[in-house]
């Protein structure tokens, strides 16, 4: 028996354009496991509690209190409250024992950008978050390049004028 594989292959569309803006959603996020045995069971129910997030312009500092930037030139929020132990308990069902507080650090990136008179948001990479960040001060246009079925941008280079 002879098995066949189709295999479709997409290329990669094209966009150049001198407005854009990227942003970067950066997040602190408390979380507990909770299970019956913690060590033993492979999916844990898990819960979030307190949320800070902060977005990013262009790189430019955001508004408020915030942290950074760090090393890969984002701002970050204040950390959120941790969970009380009372918190932690109340959410606790019969039998089960609750982990440890974990603070998970998040990041989505976006790029909007004009082609025409159509305006479009889609995600993106840390790499074209950066070539973003670079190139809006003096406004160069770009070539982004688009990924599977034109649902993210996959790359940014800049185009000499």
């Amino acid at each position: 028996m002879t098995a066949l594989t189709a295999l479709t292959i997409t290329s990669c569309s094209t966009a150049t354009t001198e407005q854009y803006e990227a942003t970067a959603l950066t997040s602190y996020t408390w979380q507990i496991k909770y299970a019956n045995n913690l060590t033993s069971e492979s999916q844990p129910r898990i819960e979030t509690f307190a949320k800070t997030s902060v977005l990013n312009r262009n790189g430019a500092q955001p508004l408020g209190k915030v942290i950074g930037p760090d090393d890969r030139g984002l701002w970050w929020p204040t950390l959120p409250p941790k969970p009380s132990v009372d918190k932690v308990e109340q959410r606790k069902k019969p039998q089960e024992e609750a982990g440890k507080p974990e603070l998970l650090k998040d990041v989505e990136y976006q790029i909007s950008y004009g082609v025409g008179n159509a305006q479009k948001t889609l995600p993106t990479n840390y790499d074209v978050y950066r070539q973003v960040v670079k190139a809006y001060p003096t406004r160069t246009p770009l070539q982004l390049t688009l990924g599977v079925n034109d649902n993210s941008v996959e790359k940014a280079e800049p185009v000499s004028k």
